[in-house]
């Protein structure tokens, strides 16, 4: 009986809010609005990367916000992508317009709520 009762408060946990943001193309994008102290530590290392290799930590770090912080993803009105590998895959195989938009985001979201972090 313990499990249960314990599984159903899982159920009333508190969610982190979600912000949306629409694209000029007619696509959705929703992202968590918190993050843990340890996903924004692994984000530092990540965006500080190899001294040698700065286009690949700023590429690394936005593909690491991006997985952490992506919730959904409707592009032009099709069904919204909700689960993190596809929402990962997706974004992997997006179009120059669009990963420049999502980079876009990324960076007033992370203004606006995670103040702190440095933008990629």
């Amino acid at each position: 009986m313990g499990k249960r009762s314990r599984r159903r408060g899982a159920a009333d946990a508190l969610s982190a809010p979600e912000s949306e943001y629409r694209s000029p193309g007619g696509g959705v994008l929703v992202l968590r609005g918190a993050m843990t102290p340890a996903t924004r530590r692994e984000y530092a290392a990540a965006a500080g990367g190899s001294p040698l290799s700065r286009e690949d930590a700023w590429q690394r770090a936005v593909e690491f916000l991006f997985e952490r912080l992506a919730v959904r993803w409707e592009i032009a009105g099709t069904d919204p992508i909700t689960r993190q590998k596809e929402l990962l895959g997706r974004y992997r195989f997006a179009t120059p317009t669009e990963r420049e938009w999502i980079r876009d985001v990324l960076r007033e979201h992370l203004a606006e709520h995670f103040p702190e972090l440095e933008a990629p």
